[in-house]
């Protein structure tokens, strides 16, 4: 058994047994209630860069639009606000619309987007479509890397979570885009490093529900990531790495008390509902082939600073330990 591993039985030694509710429910997520999808009109599976793509497995492209619009159907049902780009034709990964960019609201209220620098050239194109369309719907953008050059950044590694915008590393994003991040966004980051092949990006690990609150997968990362992981959330649901690769459970998405969800094991559902959640179920499945549900085919830009993420005016970055 991996240290990482371990970690989840300190936690809950039968994660079977749901604990007991907090008497005081946490202030739910202020964001959350705005994304940024792509229309699934190109989605195939061209080459495998991740281990659950498999170009000779392909999804069937009508179920693949059916069960796209039902997700951003719900979600627009939920009150939450949905703006959608065109997919480019040669880019079937666009589809993933969370690594375009980091979306957030600076505190006077202008829009910015730190726009992604894939890892895989497979994906780079896609970028320079999306800055495009963020620039002409009234955003401003940046890069910390692009065409090849400079830190990888995808933003499906970067979330906001209590004091800071934590970020994982190593698949996907380098560490050297950690500071880029803290310098330009005047945030804290704390850096996760991410070692499981088949979780390459945290957003398939880690979903924040409430500012207390998140669903953790610490089979994700390395023993001391794991350990920063559980000790920055107050009140974790613990999810196996068999939970986190089978269901895509922590790639969901929360809409006020709301958890949309790929799908949700009796066990995590019974612990949402005792914390005050509502689950819905959407099946994003011909998604899976691709290697990504909900949280990746959404991409929320109200992230605020200084509401959701406090402002430090020089940044700073904080690392897990080395082994």
């Amino acid at each position: 058994m991996t240290e990482s591993a371990e970690l989840v039985r300190e936690h809950d030694t039968d994660l079977g047994t749901v604990p007991q509710a907090a008497p005081t429910p946490a202030a739910e997520l202020a964001w959350g209630r705005h994304y940024v999808a792509v229309e699934p009109s190109h989605f195939r599976i061209d080459y495998a860069i991740n281990p659950f793509m498999d170009p000779e497995v392909q999804p069937d492209p009508a179920l693949a639009m059916e069960q796209w619009q039902t997700m951003v159907a719900t979600l627009r049902g939920l009150g939450a606000t949905v703006d959608v780009l065109p997919q480019r034709a040669d880019a079937p990964d666009m589809v993933y619309a969370m690594n375009l960019g980091l979306g957030l609201v600076r505190p006077g209220g202008e829009r910015h987007v730190v726009m992604s620098h894939m890892r895989y050239p497979q994906r780079r194109m896609e970028t320079g479509s999306a800055q495009e369309w963020f620039a002409a719907s009234g955003a401003t953008t940046s890069y910390v890397g692009r065409d090849g050059v400079g830190a990888h950044l995808e933003a499906g590694d970067a979330f906001a979570f209590g004091d800071a915008l934590v970020v994982g590393y190593g698949p996907r994003t380098e560490e050297l885009a950690l500071k880029h991040l803290a310098l330009e966004l005047g945030v804290r980051v704390r850096g996760l490093r991410i070692t499981h092949p088949g979780m390459y990006h945290l957003d398939l690990a880690f979903c924040p529900l409430d500012e207390r609150r998140a669903m953790v997968c610490p089979a994700a990362l390395d023993a001391p990531s794991a350990r920063a992981l559980m000790e920055l959330v107050p009140e974790a649901l613990v999810l196996t790495e068999e939970e986190a690769l089978t269901t895509f459970a922590a790639n969901s998405v929360v809409v006020g008390r709301t958890v949309v969800m790929p799908a949700c094991p009796d066990r995590v559902r019974a612990q949402l509902e005792a914390w005050g959640f509502d689950v819905v179920i959407v099946d994003v499945s011909e998604f899976h082939l691709g290697g990504g549900s909900i949280r990746c085919l959404t991409n929320p830009v109200d992230i605020t600073l200084g509401r959701d993420l406090p402002v430090l005016p020089r940044g700073e970055v904080v690392l897990p330990p080395l082994d």
